[in-house]
Formats: C-alpha cells, sequence, structure tokens
C-alpha cells in the first residue's frame, strides 16, 4: 500500500525540512516538536530557523493543508524520528530522546507502518527502537523498522533532501525494502540498501573522516604559526600536487555532526578508534589554542594601553552564513572569553537577537574593538581591510593567500 500519511517526530533543522518537503509532495504530514513555541510559529506557516528556501516550502506546505504541527504523534502510514542525540559527560551517547519519541508514538503504531529512525545514532540505536516499540506492546514482526540518516548540509538542505544518495538499513530485508520504496518517492539520488547497523555506521564514518582531514588542516595551521609560515599559502601550494585536497583550517570544528558522531565510535570501539580519537582531540585543541592566542594578545594591550582590550568576535554560528550555534567552536571562545572577563562585542549576522549576548553590526564592533577575531566567515566578513588594530583570523576570511 502506498503511504500517504507521514508523522515527523522532532521540527529542527533536519525534522521541518523533511516535513516540508514531504508536504509539498502530497504527503498528509503531522509534525511533532515538544517546543509549543515551535509549534505555534510553524502552524502560522513561519519557520523558527535559518535555512535557505525552508520558508517558502513551510508556507506552502501549510497554506495548503498538507502540513501541521502538533505536540503529539498521531496514526500515520509512516513515522520518521528526527530528534537530537548529545552526549551524556564524558562522551557518552545520549539516546534518550531517540527512546523518548519511539515511547511516544508506540501507541499509534499499527500493523505495516514504517518507522525510520533519521537522528545520527550510536551502532544498534534502530534496534533499540525495535526494542522499546516492543517493550510497549507493538508487534514489531508486522512492522517496518528501519534507519535512513540525514546527511545534508545546512544551508542547501532542501536541495539536498533531494539530490543526495540515501543509505538505507532496516532490522531485517523486508523492512530494508519497504522503506527504500517510501525514500524513492521523494529522492532524486540512489537509495542504497543495506542493514541498520551499516547504515548507523556510515554516518558516522562520514563524519569521522572529514574530522580527521579538518584535523590535518587545524595542526598544519598550529604548526604554520609556529614556523612563520600563511597557512593559507601553504594549503594552497601543497593542493597543486593532483592527488592532494587538504581542507581549511579553523577555530576548532562544529556542528551536530562532524564534532560529536566520531565520539560515537571512539565510545563504542575503545582503543582500536585511535585516529579517530587523535582528531577529535586535535580538533579540540584547535580551540584551546584559539583562546589562548587571543588571551595573551588581550593582556599585552591592556599592559601597554593601561585599559582592558575590546575584542570583536566575528561569528558565533559553527559554519559560514547559517544561524546554528550547536557545538560552534565560534560560540564557546566567545563564550569562554567574557568568562575570563574580557570585553567582549559579539557579531553573528545570522541570528537576529541572543538572550545571551548583546549583539551588534560587525562594522560597528570593527570600529569599536582593539583586536578583531574573525571566527566564522561568514559572506559579510569577505573582503574586509582592517588597518591598526591588531586582527586574528581563525578562518581564512582576511589572510588567505589563493595562488
Amino acid at each position: 500500500m502506498q503511504a500517504k500519511t507521514v508523522c515527523v517526530i522532532g521540527l529542527g533543522y533536519i525534522g521541518l525540512p523533511t516535513a516540508a518537503l514531504l508536504a509539498n509532495r502530497q504527503y498528509q504530514v503531522h509534525g511533532v516538536d515538544v517546543v509549543q513555541s515551535t509549534v505555534d510559529t510553524i502552524n502560522q506557516g513561519k519557520i523558527h530557523i535559518v535555512e535557505p528556501d525552508l520558508d517558502t516550502f513551510v508556507r506552502s506546505a501549510v497554506n495548503s493543508g498538507n502540513l501541521v504541527a502538533d505536540v503529539k504523534p498521531k496514526e500515520s502510514d509512516v513515522f520518521i524520528i528526527a530528534v537530537p542525540t548529545p552526549f551524556h559527560d564524558g562522551y557518552v551517547p545520549n539516546i534518550d530522546y531517540v527512546v523518548s519519541a519511539t515511547e511516544a508514538i508506540s501507541p499509534y503504531v499499527k500493523e505495516g507502518n514504517i518507522v525510520i529512525l533519521e537522528s545520527t545514532s550510536p551502532v544498534g540505536t534502530t534496534d533499540k527502537v525495535a526494542e522499546v516499540l516492543e517493550k510497549e506492546g507493538v508487534d514489531i514482526s508486522k512492522v517496518h523498522i528501519a534507519h535512513c540518516p540525514e546527511r545534508v548540509l545546512p544551508g542547501q538542505i532542501m536541495r539536498e533532501l533531494v539530490e543526495n544518495d540515501r543509505i538505507v538499513g532496516g532490522i531485517n530485508e523486508e523492512a530494508t525494502k519497504e522503506t527504500v520504496a517510501f525514500y524513492k518517492t521523494f529522492v532524486s539520488g540512489q537509495v542504497l540498501e543495506t542493514d541498520a547497523k551499516t547504515a548507523e555506521m556510515a554516518k558516522l564514518t562520514e563524519n569521522s573522516y572529514r574530522d580527521v582531514n579538518i584535523a590535518f588542516a587545524n595542526e598544519l595551521s598550529i604548526l604554520s604559526d609556529k614556523f612563520g609560515i600563511n597557512v593559507w599559502e601553504l594549503i594552497s601550494l601543497a593542493n597543486r600536487h593532483p592527488r592532494v585536497n587538504i581542507l581549511q583550517p579553523g577555530a576548532g570544528v562544529g556542528g551536530h555532526c562532524i564534532a560529536v558522531d566520531p565520539w560515537f565510535i571512539v565510545h563504542a570501539g575503545g582503543e582500536d578508534a585511535k585516529i579517530i580519537k587523535t582528531a577529535r582531540e586535535v580538533n579540540t585543541y584547535k580551540t584551546e589554542w584559539a583562546i589562548e592566542k587571543i588571551k595573551n594578545a588581550a593582556l599585552l594591550f591592556e599592559k601597554a594601553n593601561a585599559r582592558k582590550a575590546k575584542v570583536a568576535c566575528m561569528g558565533l554560528a559553527f559554519k559560514p552564513d547559517i544561524d546554528d550555534l550547536r557545538e560552534s567552536p565560534a560560540l564557546f571562545i566567545t563564550r569562554r572569553l567574557i568568562n575570563e572577563q574580557i570585553e567582549v562585542l559579539a557579531v553573528e549576522p545570522n541570528v537576529k537577537s541572543s538572550d545571551e549576548f548583546t549583539l551588534i553590526d560587525y562594522e560597528e564592533a570593527i570600529e569599536n574593538a582593539d583586536i578583531v577575531v574573525f571566527l566564522v566567515a561568514h559572506s559579510e566578513f569577505k573582503g574586509i581591510r582592517i588597518f591598526g588594530k591588531e586582527v586574528f583570523d581563525f578562518c581564512g576570511v582576511t589572510n588567505k593567500k589563493g595562488l
């Protein structure tokens, strides 16, 4: 039977775009979020996050009647779980939200339904979803349970939800095939079949690969600073080799995926996850290294001028041109500087307001700052030329020397 109704649990950076896309593909979509204000915003045809084209999709979906948000699930043909998977202390994976979401849908799951876990999760979490459903009285032999990890890039989500290849792994072969058939109704990329554990590990592997490569670039940047070398020129030169493609360094690594997923492997893999663990440590150290550079400069300024330095922190998001602050090294650096009693001018052009910071315009921040610190390569910052002030550029927005 062709699925017609979809219940999406979690209306964040993945859940809401997915719900809006499906609603515009004529599915009847019931979106669920525990935050009432989020539900109210969506039911007004508005969005609570920044993502290109998402506002158009949501407005169209709500106006057509195909998307309704609520705080409770309802019976559907397909259930998609898209909730956060953060950490407990010590980088121990936390799947509490997945378990809670599974418990919430269990009264509504019926024979023939598809239950999909899209949240990036430790290996074995899809089996845990099946276990929770069974504990709640669902006959899982008659339900199709699978994992299909999201693999989209913030800023391009609406396009990549359709165009990117997807990996689907069910807890059995029938679940895989039923879930693949569902994704093929709206995905133009290939939909690849595997088992649940391999699908879970594939997503973790993709982000760990990127983390390792970023760690190499970040370590190069630390070494280049030590040797008095322009790292941007160095990488540009090295990348002229036909089989070398070094990534760009930054102030660390952020986002819910790359900064988090490798720890899922390290936690389960223990001593056998040597390179993956070291890469995580290098990228974490890069953030601490940046903080020390800024603190030392602020101290020297204070000694020379008999007053505290004003430090402009240019960017708070975890990557350019988005408002997503999850696991952001720029945000971490800004908070740490404030905790160190440094006067910070916080700039984030993609966030309208903050309960934590007084955000100011980037031009005003540069004018009033003694030290300007570029933490995120937002489009607004490119091409800026600063004179008479100390500048730290951790993202290459001013220092890059292209060849």
